[in-house]
């Protein structure tokens, strides 16, 4: 079990840690999506009486259904979390690479986790509110500041068991479908997996979705790939470099996952070629410390004879294209009549990113937002829906929640974001935080949480071979 944060003599250590990393200068601030929260008083849409439990399907029992099954049951309520996995941990429960015939597809498995992946954020930062993410904690293994994979694992399954929230889970037991009933309320289908039944099919009276959203590739289009002969394959898929053994590879990207794949392939194969859609087209750059590593423009064309032509003319072999490209937000189990739609990664209608309007609050979303701090914000997110469905928190109409979905797509568009990065929060993720945390009477995200977190993407930009080095 995790220490409890009475126990934690680190707010005023970690204070000035942040301080001192950052030289005591705090950044500007600057206008965000976010304005000063407004709390609603008056609930538009019908609901039990407050202090009726509801009946409740969480879909996932990830880092974000755990915090929803927590936060649900506080205010009395009765989740039932869905998990196709045996164990909690969602993307963070390592699995072995599929057998797939398709290394572009999803595969078999959840989650996308490789083996060397370490935490690219301190792991003070990481912890819920009021459930620290310790080192040197009872369960604790890694006390590095930036702990691997599976020191995540040990404390999301210490959250779990310090909150009971292990017999609310079914586990290995998929979500099939989730259909609107008359009455406002949901049919949710589940089967055991292995099982080729129809699934059982129960009532709710809400349903939170909690799925993630690292699991259904994103694939870059490359012109004549089709013809080109090499391997392509995606992240999702993979796990450890011996594979590309003496192999030539391109990886494809410029976020935390091309960073270390990369460096984690170059250890055995003969060339990686990094192709970043954002570097200028006359990129062609041998990367600090390697003698097999380089940065270059994106992939302008691949050709049959196994060659691929970068954007500045350049062009070498490679035996194998990985997309380091992310991922598509997926909800299989929705039909029509949940008036969710995913366009070009757009979830939509949502508001806040959390309610559509015209079915709030009895759907909502857990866990959309990427470029954040996760689980501080998937708890803030669970405080705000449990208090709407228990009566406790007002939502504005349907029309006002539509204008405000609204207003925030104008403001994305004036600053030239495209569609796709509707739930990319990395200029105003505690502004949205703080405002959910009014929204629940919770007290704002503590300032040295967000001093480390600043300093620490300072450091990364600053120098990205090193910045993982401390602690």
């Amino acid at each position: 079990m995790y220490l409890p944060e009475s126990r934690i003599d680190g707010r005023n250590r970690l204070i000035r840690q942040a301080e001192l990393m950052a030289g005591r200068r705090e950044a500007r601030p600057t206008r965000r999506p976010y304005p000063k929260p407004k709390l609603h008083t008056a609930l538009h849409f019908p609901l039990p009486m407050p202090s009726a439990s509801l009946r409740l399907a969480v879909i996932g029992a990830g880092a974000a259904g755990l915090a929803a099954a927590r936060e649900l049951s506080r205010e009395g309520h009765a989740p039932v979390v869905f998990e196709r996995a045996a164990a909690v941990g969602g993307t963070w429960l390592y699995a072995p690479p599929a057998t797939a015939s398709d290394p572009l597809g999803a595969a078999a498995t959840h989650s996308s986790l490789y083996a060397s992946l370490r935490t690219n954020l301190p792991r003070e930062t990481m912890g819920f509110l009021d459930f620290p993410f310790a080192a040197g904690a009872a369960g604790s293994e890694d006390p590095r500041r930036f702990p691997e994979h599976e020191e995540v694992l040990r404390y999301l399954d210490a959250f779990a068991r310090r909150f009971d929230l292990l017999q609310l889970v079914r586990f290995e037991t998929e979500v099939v479908s989730v259909r609107r009933e008359d009455a406002g309320r949901w049919a949710v289908t589940s089967r055991k997996l292995g099982d080729k039944g129809s699934g059982e099919e129960e009532v709710y009276d809400a349903v939170v979705v909690c799925n993630g959203h690292y699991t259904v590739p994103r694939i870059a289009a490359i012109p004549g790939v089709n013809a080109w002969p090499g391997k392509q394959i995606h992240s999702h898929n993979y796990r450890v470099p011996e594979p590309f053994l003496d192999q030539v590879v391109i990886i494809i990207g410029a976020s935390a996952s091309a960073f270390d794949i990369s460096r984690d392939i170059a250890t055995t194969a003969k060339e990686v070629h990094i192709a970043d859609r954002s570097a200028p087209v006359d990129t062609c750059e041998k990367q600090p410390g390697y003698s097999n590593l380089w940065l270059h423009s994106m992939i302008d064309r691949a050709l049959e004879d196994g060659s691929v032509v970068f954007q500045d003319g350049s062009s070498i072999k490679a035996d194998v294209i990985m997309h380091c490209t992310g991922y598509l937000y997926d909800f299989p189990f929705l039909g029509d009549d949940s008036t969710v739609t995913v366009d070009d990664n757009r979830v939509d209608p949502l508001y806040k990113h959390v309610f559509p309007p015209e079915v709030a609050p009895q759907l909502s979303f857990i866990g959309l937002p990427w470029k954040v701090i996760p689980f501080p914000l998937f708890e803030l997110q669970s405080k705000w829906v449990a208090g709407v469905l228990a009566g406790r928190i007002g939502l504005p109409s349907k029309d006002e929640m539509m204008g405000d979905v609204k207003a925030f797509y104008s403001k994305l568009e004036a600053r030239g974001w495209p569609k796709r990065y509707t739930h990319n929060f990395s200029n105003y993720q505690f502004e949205y935080d703080d405002w959910l945390a009014a929204q629940s009477g919770h007290p704002p995200v503590e300032e040295w949480r967000k001093q480390m977190y600043a300093v620490n993407a300072k450091n990364k930009k600053d120098r990205p071979e090193l910045s993982r080095r401390v602690g």
